[in-house]
């Protein structure tokens, strides 16, 4: 068969099959009378194994060896085939992820562009000064995209650049809370810590529902978050998670004090007295915890918690029973007595 009828049944031109012959891939096996090259039905089969190893990725080399070597083991080459791959997608995809976000940002000419493209190399930036830097310029420049936001706020350490990006995330409106939702289902703690973090300095009826969302997490930081945030805005269902708070020492005054707003409804502050004199009498909660639980009762106003006082004046643990004594003296339990 001459080169051009098996160019014509393999797909690979005159030009490419004489490349192969010059790097020894594939070698015709005889010449016709006119010296021109004649393949074999055996040089067909190799040239179509080169354009399938060709298809995976190989280059012309490994394909030799693939071909010639018999003590030749193709998984190794696969497996870093594998590898290559996978960076090349990540890279691809990362660089798609970028041209999106500038894509959001809507920019006007090429200026606007390249202060994107600015923005969010430097939300990336190894140097914390430059990414709070970022997060601040975001609102008065060109707007960086919601999205490199959260992603910023769900993956950043550093205390104070978190706070500007919070602060950053929650001017810019749009999907901040439906991407944030995706940071609470994270299965790393501090993850939908910073989420909740960031939905607690968010307005509006989404973030609300996502924070109550996150009073089941499953770790009691999280929680916590959700509840000095909801506390904030009134919601009576953290009343169980504040008291959990005072009673583990974690943001215990920070949650008194959210109690204290909570307990300016009757009903609510009948409820939250009631709930801290059952955990002040169960047999588990041990002195630390019943002093702090006592202290929290002086902000609830009402009967039920100036009674509870009263009683705790004489508690057994001589702590709690100067602490009750202490604020009744002080007046600072409301209610009658």
């Amino acid at each position: 068969m001459l080169i051009g009828e098996v160019a014509r049944r393999s797909g690979v031109s005159a030009r490419m099959l004489r490349h192969y012959e010059s790097l020894g891939l594939v070698r015709p096996s005889g010449r016709s009378g006119s010296g021109y090259r004649e393949y074999s039905g055996e040089d067909v089969r190799r040239i179509f194994h080169i354009e399938s190893l060709r298809s995976l990725g190989l280059s012309l080399r490994e394909i030799g060896r693939a071909l010639d070597d018999p003590g030749f083991t193709p998984s190794a080459l696969v497996d870093d085939l594998i590898r290559q791959t996978r960076e090349r997608v990540a890279a691809e995809t990362e660089l798609l992820t970028r041209l999106r976000r500038i894509d959001a940002a809507d920019p006007a000419d090429w200026t606007d562009v390249l202060k994107v493209v600015a923005l969010l190399q430097a939300l990336r930036s190894k140097s914390a000064d430059a990414r709070q830097r970022a997060a601040l310029s975001s609102v008065d420049e060109v707007p960086v995209p919601v999205e490199a936001l959260v992603e910023a706020v769900l993956s950043e350490t550093v205390p104070n650049v978190a706070g500007a990006l919070r602060w950053a995330l929650a001017r810019s409106g749009g999907r901040g809370p439906a991407l944030l939702a995706e940071g609470l289902g994270s299965p790393v703690a501090v993850v939908r810590e910073r989420a909740v973090q960031a939905l607690a300095e968010m307005p509006g009826g989404e973030a609300a529902a996502l924070l109550r969302d996150a009073l089941a997490d499953p770790d009691a930081v999280v929680r916590g978050h959700a509840a000095l945030a909801l506390g904030a805005r009134g919601a009576a269902e953290t009343v169980p998670t504040l008291i959990d708070m005072i009673v583990e020492g974690r943001n215990d005054t920070d949650a008194a004090d959210a109690l204290s707003v909570l307990a300016s409804d009757t009903a609510t502050a009948d409820r939250i007295a009631s709930g801290l004199v059952d955990r002040l009498a169960h047999d588990t909660t041990e002195a630390p915890a019943r002093g702090r639980l006592t202290q929290a009762l002086a902000g609830i106003p009402g009967t039920r918690a100036s009674r509870a006082l009263v009683e705790l004046s004489h508690d057994a643990e001589p702590a709690v029973a100067l602490t009750a004594a202490y604020l009744l003296r002080c007046g600072r339990a409301a209610g009658d007595r």
